[in-house]
């Protein structure tokens, strides 16, 4: 068993409502990604405000590519990540892990009763022949998630709907925002179209919508101030973080097998005052 800190412990209550504060738009939340528990408590001694799991990050730790972790995995994870830290954390729950919007706000409630402070749900379907659910599918879908995340007394769960146009090849904005649109209507307190680099179509996007919109970080893509200039609300990276992780951890152990360098240790020395740091 991992004993952890003692935290402050912010209530459940106030995590949500503190979240769903941070979405300003024109002054993006900053959000990481963290792959597991150790990652999220160094992210939260930073200072980071909130955090979001990642489900790529999260399989890779499982030695999985993205989309082979289950709903029960998924949860669980989720649940160690709230308790790891005390920030707000989101959790990325795929497509709600069902096709069917009873199944999906079955995903969502078990997402409250854990004590997330949001989640996102996207329009991907995993089907090959078939990645993105109809619009209006995918809106039923959304209604679903937002009547189970806001249920019941003080704040609900800040819902993020995503559109997946961008990451499936399908590079059409106006379907994107058509999209967003439906599902703002739905109910999502969030809208996320992960891929889009175009500023000029995130500035369309924003500018289409009235709920706050996030963006992901990509190379090549436009940086935290441009995003911020363009009204962007919240910013994540995605499986980024851990791919560096697990980047560095690939070259060093290239440089020791190969050559037998020590170079490598540089960067261990700044893990273990990372380390240091978060894990008191």
């Amino acid at each position: 068993m991992v004993i952890w800190p003692k935290l402050r412990l912010m209530s459940t209550e106030d995590k949500r409502a503190n979240f769903k504060a941070l979405h300003v738009k024109g002054s993006p939340l900053i959000m990481p990604n963290p792959a597991d528990q150790g990652e999220a408590r160094v992210l939260a001694t930073i200072g980071f405000a909130a955090l979001a799991t990642t489900s790529g990050g999260f399989a890779a730790t499982l030695g999985r590519s993205d989309y082979r972790v289950s709903r029960d995995e998924a949860i669980a994870h989720a649940a160690a990540m709230v308790l790891s830290v005390d920030v707000p954390v989101s959790a990325d729950l795929e497509n709600g892990f069902a096709d069917r919007p009873d199944d999906v706000a079955t995903t969502v409630r078990r997402a409250v009763e854990v004590g997330l402070a949001g989640c996102s749900i996207e329009d991907f379907t995993t089907r090959a022949d078939d990645p993105l659910y109809p619009i209006g599918e995918g809106a039923e879908r959304v209604a679903a998630a937002a009547e189970a995340a806001h249920h019941g007394p003080g704040p609900g769960l800040v819902l993020t709907a995503r559109a997946e146009n961008y990451l499936r090849g399908h590079l059409d904005i106006a379907d994107t925002i058509s999209r967003l649109q439906a599902f703002q209507e739905a109910g999502a307190d969030v809208l996320y179209a992960p891929g889009l680099v175009d500023l000029s179509e995130i500035r369309d996007l924003v500018g289409a919508v009235d709920l706050p919109v996030n963006v992901l970080l990509v190379p090549g893509g436009p940086g935290v101030p441009e995003l911020a200039d363009a009204g962007v609300a919240r910013i994540s990276v995605g499986s980024a973080l851990h791919s560096v992780a697990i980047g560095a951890v690939a070259q060093a152990g290239r440089e020791l097998l190969e050559d037998g360098s020590t170079a490598w240790m540089a960067l261990a020395a700044e893990g273990r005052r990372a380390i240091a740091a978060a894990f008191t």
